[in-house]
């Protein structure tokens, strides 16, 4: 059975010759990064070659990229180290942001800072004016996600980075859907705090990094042996850096983004023939994701069919659970009829107009099935 395989915000193939690369890095540069001798040095060259690679790409110092286990982890040290760095008790972020984000925010409440949610409109879109209006003198940290894993909403990084920057405000963006698909300049955008996970872009699961810019304050939330800079102790992870950069290389070179739309915005105009909504628009929504509910359908049912027939798809994040992936499919204005009816697929450049046209076939007979 063929896959046709409409997962990628979840985690994406990773290329042969991203796959070769790590296993040779694993081979080769089997030192460890803090040991003195000619292994030890060799492997750390390598490590710090990867950061300045990923660095490269968002035109950020490689000093200032710190390889991390994902954009989990990234998320945490972003919005719990800053705010204890930064001496002050409120943290802005939006409705729609990733379970990483928000609990992390939620776990400072319980310390006693004040957070604020910024409510989004029916594209998803944060309430700018209403962000500004929040940011204040003990504001620590504001966080709005640049594109939100469910739906795909791209949000005004920019004009939101310059705001912050205004008002003195530590900027922080969660980029893990973004980075690989949208061009990301931190000094141009104004970003303090960026976060990227590898297996979105190609890469080795379990690696990731955050971007911290130069002056900005914040506290290691992990303590051991002080590597990179003290802000992220434990044995450097060479070969996932390695394969990281090399896949994220590799995606920022593929100029695939108009073909990937194509076929997108193919499924689009054939699932809202067969009754399906689109939760998404043209002008603020990522090329590659389609949010789609389908009234009167479950959902995980549908998702369940699919996988039977070789189509991979999903509900949703697939860190979230079902009370978090209700929480931001509410906050973009669906109810719960039409969450339950919701299902994400989310485009690659292995996915053609054939592979669509099966898809919409198997989507057209298990509806057919349940109505």
């Amino acid at each position: 059975m063929k896959i046709i395989y409409l997962d990628n915000a979840a985690s994406t193939k990773i290329p042969d010759k991203v796959a070769k690369n790590v296993y040779e890095k694993m081979i080769k540069f089997y030192g460890n990064p803090s040991s003195a001798h000619s292994i030890g040095e060799a492997a750390k060259k390598e490590f710090e070659k990867a950061k300045a690679s990923l660095a490269s790409l968002i035109n950020a110092k490689p000093w200032e990229i710190i390889i991390t286990s994902g954009g989990t982890e990234s998320n945490n040290l972003a919005i719990i180290g800053a705010a204890r760095a930064s001496g002050r008790k409120k943290i802005i972020i939006s409705s729609i942001e990733h379970s990483s984000v928000y609990e992390a925010a939620m776990h400072l409440k319980d310390e006693g800072y004040e957070v604020k949610i910024i409510p989004v409109d029916k594209n998803g879109l944060v309430n700018i004016n209403a962000l500004e209006n929040e940011i204040d003198r003990n504001t620590a940290i504001v966080s709005i996600i640049h594109v939100n894993g469910e739906t795909g909403a791209i949000q005004d990084i920019e004009r939101i980075g310059g705001i912050c920057l205004k008002k003195g405000a530590i900027f922080h963006t969660d980029a893990v859907q973004s980075y690989g698909r949208i061009k990301i300049d931190v000094k141009k955008m104004n970003i303090s705090l960026l976060s990227a996970g590898g297996h979105k872009v190609g890469g080795p699961n379990g690696v990731g990094f955050i971007f911290i810019k130069e002056g900005t304050p914040v506290e290691p939330i992990m303590y051991g042996g002080k590597q990179q800079k003290g802000m992220r102790s434990g044995t450097e992870n060479v070969p996932g850096a390695a394969g990281f950069a090399m896949a994220a290389s590799l995606k920022y070179m593929n100029k695939n983004e108009r073909t990937i739309k194509e076929i997108r915005d193919y499924f689009i105009n054939k699932v809202e023939k067969i009754g399906g909504k689109w939760n998404g628009s043209d002008k603020n929504t990522v090329y590659s994701h389609a949010h789609v509910t389908f009234n009167g359908i479950d959902g995980d049912s549908l998702v369940a069919y699919l996988s039977s027939k070789g189509i991979m798809c999903s509900r949703g994040s697939a860190c979230e659970t079902n009370k978090e992936e209700k929480r931001i499919l509410k906050s973009l204005g669906l109810n719960e009829i039409e969450s339950k009816g919701s299902v994400r697929f989310v485009f690659s450049e292995e996915i053609n107009r054939k592979d669509v046209d099966y898809v919409i076939r198997n989507i057209s007979k298990f509806i057919r099935m349940h109505s």
